[in-house]
């Protein structure tokens, strides 16, 4: 999997601009594919070129004219044999926090203990924009993606577990050094 495909899956179901398949990218699937801003425009320039999108630009009064991208055949096929190609493994995306917490031995218990709470706040406004999201869309979704979300819920879910026994835990080891 890589942006192209996403973005491609994005496109089957409607037309986009590129403004919004950015915004999706940060929103709904940032729980589960990471994709940098710079990589989305040189992406859809790249598809385009290789016959999988097209764009209409439309023009608007007083405001920047915006490129409407849709999906060709050629870029359905490519989406289909994807989705038919075998599952690759899941990789764990890049994360200073867990590297840290991994080295954590070089560094205080109250070091640790302030990187863990600092993780377990932004682990719960992601859990809180995840269960909104779900809130809002449940009804509108595919039951796949339905699953898809609950799986993000039920992680950030244990993280934020963890995390918590780990501050306690600390905690407590912090105390018994005092």
């Amino acid at each position: 999997m890589n942006t192209q495909d996403v973005i491609l899956g994005l496109l089957m179901k409607e037309a986009l601009t590129g403004y919004q398949i950015k915004q999706l990218l940060e929103d709904v699937f940032s729980n589960f594919y990471s994709s940098s801003y710079g990589t989305i425009y040189p992406t859809l320039a790249r598809m385009e070129k290789e016959g999988f999108i097209t764009k209409e630009n439309v023009l608007q009064d007083g405001k920047p004219n915006k490129n409407i991208l849709y999906i060709t055949p050629k870029g359905r096929d490519h989406f289909n044999a994807y989705l038919l190609a075998p599952l690759e493994g899941d990789s764990i995306r890049k994360s200073d926090f867990m590297m840290r917490l991994y080295f954590g031995e070089f560094v205080g218990y109250d070091k640790v203990i302030i990187w863990l709470k600092q993780a377990q706040e932004e682990s719960q406004k992601k859990l809180d924009q995840l269960l909104g999201q779900y809130s809002l869309y449940k009804d509108e979704m595919h039951p796949a993606q339905i699953i898809c979300i609950q799986i993000g819920i039920e992680e950030y879910q244990a993280k934020l577990t963890t995390i918590a026994e780990g501050v306690v835990s600390l905690e407590r080891l912090l105390q018994e050094q005092l």
